[in-house]
This record gives structure tokens, C-alpha cells and sequence, in this order.
């Protein structure tokens, strides 16, 4: 949709879902829906203890979903992001424990190799005009084998317990630390949105109606600190969740607020029209394919640490499904062109949810994945219910 047709059309929530843009929306009443049913049924999922080992989960999943999503906003796909993020973690095993090296270094080299793995995609991809499933889908066989080959016979390697790599995934934030954080994240949500609205409204633009900022600002301090209060119960916040939340905010600030982000948009949305606005069309590709290896990547040492060990089967399994689907059913667009980062934290809590509420409850893993197929199945009918509306 242009931003002309949006000029046109005033601001209002009802606005939105008249159009079928719902956003968010579904996903927050789903994550309800969910916490209702499974704390009715099991007193023990929300507990403090099952919430905090919840919030371990999620981070590392997460994180490639992030990098899942630079590549869906182009309406492109990225099949190796569970490959890479094993290979990367496996690689910086290897520097860290077989070799000495500082795990600083050892990290920044499997980000690096990551790194060069997503310029290899995106130049294969765009120089070669390979489609993006075929690319990706070569690499998570190829990088799953090399992956095996670096192992070798032993298969696993185990990180120091007491580590920094592991200590990542045990270590908890001070309640003062973890409380100050509610505070300047919520008043920096608070000033950015009403400064934002300010110049929405200074340059003519439509913009949000007062109370409904309150609204967003209030019911993002409740959220938060619900959180902390619960999570405070048991350990603590842990630093892994904070990295993941720094991540989806850092990223979130690049897609709307920088050129960068515009362009991403503007290429998903339609890319004949970026390039004959001038963008590079080429260039923003690459790029994302290479955001989407390095945040895979990162996902995989943070897996490693939850694990504090990689073998084989580190970045196989469910892991990519997991993520895709936890993108889509965050809100992330399949066609391209709408998505934000939050769509990450959201579908994974949504997923992760499911499935602990299921294995708490001993149900069957053909039922959680039939039930896991249900809700992606649903949301990408949401999604194409929201780009016919849209397109209306």
C-alpha cells in the first residue's frame, strides 16, 4: 500500500482491522488463549520455574528467527539458517576448546564464517539468478556436511561449565538491574511514540490518537512488569533473554527508522519499483541473506551455551521449522514487504508455549506436531486474508 492510500485513510484501530491488516493482534490473543488453557489445565506451567525455563528456550530459536525474517520481508526464503547456526557454533567450539582460543575471538570467527556464508547466498542468489530455495536449500545439505566433517568421530565436543560461553546461558540479572531496564525501556517507548506522533502531526500525516498511545505505553509496562515480577520469582531475568530482546529492539529501530529499513520494505513491497526509484536492489539483497546467516549463526552459540556442548545434530532437527514458522505466526509476511521484528518474540513465545503446555500435559509429539501444523496453517491464512484486504 502506498503511503498516498495511507494518507487518505485516517488512523484508528478499527481502520486496520477493516482492512485486515490485524498485526499483532491474533498473535496476543493466541498467547492468552494459550496461557488460559494450559495453566487451567496444568497449575504448573505458570509458575515462575516453568516460565523462566520457557524464556531459555525461546532465545536462541528466536534469534534465527530474526535473521528468517530480513529474508521473508523480500518475499525470499533462507532453508540453511538451522545448518549455519550449527556450523557457526560448532566452529566456535572448536577455536575455544580444541584450540585455546580466547572465546571472544573464536566467536567473532564463526560470525565471520557466517557472515561469509550469507554473501555466498545473496551473490548466488542475485549474480547467478538461482532461486532462493534452491541456494538455501544446497546449503543446509552442504553446510549440515561440513558441519559432520569438522566433528569427526566423536561427534561432540563439550564446552566448559564454567565458561563464558556457557555462564551466557546462566547467568541472571539483579532485580535493580532488571527493574531499571523495565524503566528506560518503557520510557524510551513512551518518547519515542509521542515524538514520533508529534511530527506525524506537524507534517499533516495521519497519526495515532492520544489515548491510544497511552494505551500501548501502559499496556507495555504492564507486560514488562508482569515479567520481571514472575521471572524475579524463581532465578531472575536471564541474560540470554536479554540479548534476544536487545536484538529484536536493535533491529526493529534499524527497519523503521534508518534508509536501510525503508528500502527493505520498498523491495519486498515491490521490487520493479525500488529499483526504478533508484535503489539497489541487488545490494539490499545480499544484504539481508548476509543478516540472516550471521543472526542464525549467533542463534547457534546461544543454543550451544543453553547446551554447553554441539554434535551432530546441533541445528538440525526442528529447529529451522521452528523458526520460519515462529516468523510467520509472529505476523511476517510470506509475500514480502510487512513484518517487523517483534514477529520473532511473538511466534516463538506462541510455538514454545505449545509445546511446553503439551509436554507438561504428556500429549503425544504426533499430536504437537499436528497442533504446531494447525496454528502456521492459521496464520498464514491470516496473512493472506490481510493482503487481500489490503490490496482492496
Amino acid at each position: 500500500m502506498s503511503t498516498d492510500t495511507l494518507a487518505r485513510k485516517p488512523f484508528a484501530p478499527g481502520g486496520l482491522l477493516r482492512r485486515g491488516d490485524l498485526g499483532a493482534w491474533p498473535v496476543v490473543g493466541g498467547l492468552l488463549a494459550i496461557a488460559i488453557v494450559f495453566g487451567t489445565l496444568n497449575e504448573h506451567f505458570l509458575s515462575a520455574e516453568n516460565l523462566t525455563n520457557l524464556a531459555l528456550q525461546l532465545a536462541a530459536t528466536g534469534t534465527i528467527s530474526l535473521g528468517i525474517i530480513m529474508v521473508l520481508l523480500l518475499g525470499e526464503i533462507d532453508l540453511s539458517a538451522g545448518s549455519v547456526s550449527g556450523l557457526c557454533a560448532v566452529v566456535m567450539t572448536i577455536l575455544y576448546v580444541k584450540q585455546g582460543w580466547n572465546p571472544m575471538a573464536a566467536i567473532a570467527v564463526a560470525l565471520g564464517a557466517a557472515l561469509a556464508i550469507g554473501l555466498l547466498h545473496g551473490l548466488m542468489h542475485t549474480k547467478l539468478r538461482m532461486p532462493s530455495f534452491v541456494v538455501t536449500l544446497a546449503g543446509l545439505i552442504g553446510w549440515q556436511g561440513l558441519l559432520l566433517y569438522l566433528l569427526g568421530r566423536g561427534g561432540t565436543i563439550n564446552l566448559p561449565f564454567d565458561g563464558f560461553v556457557s555462564r551466557l546461558s546462566d547467568t541472571w540479572l539483579p532485580p535493580w538491574l532488571a527493574w531499571t531496564l523495565v524503566a528506560v525501556l518503557v520510557g524510551g517507548y513512551a518518547a519515542a511514540g509521542l515524538i514520533a506522533r508529534r511530527a506525524r502531526m506537524a507534517a499533516a500525516l495521519p497519526a495515532a490518537p492520544l489515548p491510544w498511545t497511552v494505551v500501548k505505553i501502559a499496556g507495555l509496562a504492564v507486560a514488562l512488569a508482569a515479567a520481571v515480577a514472575v521471572l524475579s520469582a524463581d532465578r531472575g531475568v536471564p541474560l540470554l533473554l536479554v540479548i534476544f530482546g536487545a536484538l529484536v529492539v536493535a533491529l526493529d529501530l534499524v527497519l523503521r527508522h534508518t534508509v536501510f529499513g525503508r528500502w527493505m520494505y520498498a523491495v519486498g513491497g515491490n521490487a520493479e519499483a525500488a529499483r526504478r526509484a533508484g535503489i539497489n536492489v541487488t545490494r539490499i539483497r545480499v544484504l539481508a541473506f548476509v543478516l540472516a546467516s550471521v543472526l542464525a549463526g549467533f542463534g547457534g552459540i546461544l543454543a550451544a551455551s543453553r547446551l554447553s556442548a554441539v554434535n551432530q545434530a546441533s541445528g538440525g532437527s526442528d529447529i529451522l521449522l521452528m523458526a520460519i514458522a515462529a516468523a510467520v505466526i509472529g505476523g511476517t509476511s510470506l509475500f514480502g514487504g510487512r513484518g517487523r521484528p517483534y514477529a520473532a518474540l511473538l511466534g516463538i513465545l506462541v510455538i514454545q508455549s505449545i509445546t511446553n503446555g503439551m509436554l507438561l500435559l504428556n500429549v503425544d509429539s504426533s499430536v504437537r506436531f499436528m497442533v504446531t501444523a494447525g496454528v502456521l496453517a492459521l496464520a498464514v491464512a491470516i496473512d493472506s486474508m490481510a493482503r487481500r484486504g489490503n490490496a482492496r
